[in-house]
């Protein structure tokens, strides 16, 4: 099967960061699904994982952590899938990725995909709605129906991936969400995807916020930088208030007042750490999936999809890396076909 993998871990300016690949086609048994890629989405987690390093890899690693496709075949132990299904899916970060023709994937990590969306749509949507939903409805004690019936939701980093979907999944429980972003661009996409202010990230919050009549915030999700926004978002967050993070700090965080002193909540989001770990409850992820895949459906979300850049193949897979690694980046970039 054709694949994009590499052996060692370059910068992506170099040709051999990323190559094309000719692997042998896996076959499903247990839990798992075999499923034939359509169209891939990249995230972050792709760059980091790709980022230059002296570990050299004996067998090509194929990364890629967001697809949609068909099911060509299931293992003895599957239940929720049949032949023929279309699916979507992030995966497992210890397990080949979907950067490949065919991958396995355990069923009970995947989603059926939304009937209204194409295959690449589909593609933007998995690792961005799971570490949403995940961090705001499961990390965070909020309900996914009404929870934020009278709360304000602030949203650093509204236009990248993650943020395109908090901010939808946030309108929908209830939030008043203030988005942030720093361009035209971006700030045009936070409105698009219903963010009922935004403001500048690159400017001090506070200011902003109280222009707005707004002195403090009940949640808040850093999605960008958890150091640089960590001491102003302490002064931001009201009493018993609550702070998602997904990135790794790059520095010790100061955990103590004014965090101790407000009794607010830190919560990390990995949505790796399911599948990862084999937890108990590792359906989750399946079940958010489909739920997402229902709101998409009934018009209550909409796609985070912003660009299909190619069939994936190596030079495609490797201009966005180059564009994610930029920062520049506004929704999910997507390549389809092989």
């Amino acid at each position: 099967m054709k694949a994009v993998a590499l052996t060692r871990y370059l910068p992506i300016d170099d040709p051999q960061s990323l190559t094309d690949v000719e692997l042998p086609a896996p076959v499903a048994g247990g839990h798992d699904l075999l499923v034939r890629v359509e169209a891939i989405s990249v995230n972050p987690v792709d760059t980091k994982v790709r980022s230059p390093k002296p570990q050299v890899e004996a067998q090509p690693r194929v990364l890629g952590y967001d697809a949609a496709g068909t099911v060509e075949a299931v293992g003895e132990q599957v239940t929720r899938f049949k032949v023929g299904d279309t699916v979507y899916y992030s995966g497992d970060i210890t397990r080949p990725g979907s950067n490949s023709e065919l991958q396995l994937v355990d069923e009970r990590i995947v989603g059926a995909a939304p009937a209204s969306l194409d295959a690449a749509q589909a593609a933007a949507l998995p690792l961005t709605a799971i570490t949403a939903w995940e961090l705001l409805f499961q990390r965070m004690p909020f309900d996914s129906e009404n929870g934020g019936r009278g709360k304000t939701l602030l949203v650093v980093a509204g236009a990248g991936g993650v943020g395109s979907i908090a901010i939808q999944i946030a309108k929908r429980a209830g939030f008043e969400v203030v988005a942030t972003a720093s361009r035209p661009q971006s700030v045009e996409w936070c409105r698009k995807m219903g963010a009922d202010h935004v403001i500048d990230h690159r400017q001090p919050l506070g200011p902003q916020l109280k222009t707005l009549g707004i002195e403090q915030v009940d949640a808040a999700l850093n999605l960008a930088d958890t150091d640089r926004y960590w001491d102003e978002l302490g002064e931001l967050l009201a009493p018993q208030g609550h702070v998602g993070l997904i990135v790794e700090p790059a520095g010790a965080l100061k955990i103590g007042d004014p965090y101790k002193l407000k009794c607010i909540g830190i919560h990390w989001e990995m949505m790796f750490a399911r599948p990862r770990f084999g937890t108990a409850d590792m359906i989750e992820q399946g079940r958010i999936l489909d739920r997402v895949a229902q709101l998409i459906d009934a018009g209550e979300l909409q796609g985070t999809h912003s660009e299909t850049l190619g069939r994936i193949d190596a030079t495609t897979l490797r201009e966005a890396h180059r564009r994610l690694e930029s920062g520049a980046t506004i929704g999910k970039l997507v390549l389809a076909g092989w």
